[in-house]
């Protein structure tokens, strides 16, 4: 099914509700954060509401001493069917536990970031699970408007394996109210 309302913070963009292939949002900005080094400058921006929120989710992170850093954040419809092809020859099937399809990714919304931090080497893996700077953002996040979208044990709510790097915007009232419940999004959108 393709989503309809596409400016909605909490639209909902996974494997059975997806965007079309033009779809960009309007409002990208590039984000004023650190990003690990080669990134590229698409995926430096998210849609205007979402950067702002996420400096300020980096600005407190350093103010208690620890530092994050952005790694991915809009990717556009031609990208991520690149991604999900180079996913798919090394792992098969099995790459969609991990990576979305064009059109099934939240990075093409502008509201989605994945995080790391020295600590992993700079990686995206599930030992960012075991750092401080996940701890801190597990019990933090939803203050600035983001949930950490893909957690542990949710695979079959979510269709996707835990991925304690991808932050994603949904605005405060929305992210408080899924930290307080221990809710996916999906979960959220079928109360």
């Amino acid at each position: 099914m393709k989503v309809k309302d596409t400016n909605c913070m909490a639209v909902l963009v996974n494997k059975e509700n997806w965007l079309h292939k033009d779809y960009q949002a309007k409002d990208l900005v590039t984000v004023k954060v650190n990003f690990v080094s080669d990134v590229l400058e698409m995926s430096q921006k998210m849609r205007k509401e979402a950067a702002g929120a996420l400096e300020k989710l980096f600005s407190a992170a350093k103010r208690k001493k620890m530092l994050l850093y952005a790694v991915s954040g809009y990717r556009s419809y031609e990208r991520q069917r690149e991604l999900f092809k180079q996913n798919k020859k090394k792992d098969g099937e099995a790459a969609n536990r991990y990576s979305a399809r064009a059109g099934q990714s939240e990075h093409q919304t502008g509201l989605a970031m994945d995080v790391t931090c020295e600590a992993v080497d700079f990686e995206l893996c599930e030992d960012f699970a075991g750092t401080k700077e996940y701890e801190w953002l597990r019990e933090n996040a939803h203050r600035f408007g983001f949930v950490i979208r893909y957690p542990r044990e949710k695979e079959e709510v979510t269709g996707y394996r835990f991925e304690p790097w991808h932050l994603r915007y949904v605005g405060k009232k929305i992210a408080k109210e899924l930290y307080e419940n221990e809710l996916t999004l999906e979960e959220y959108g079928n109360k």
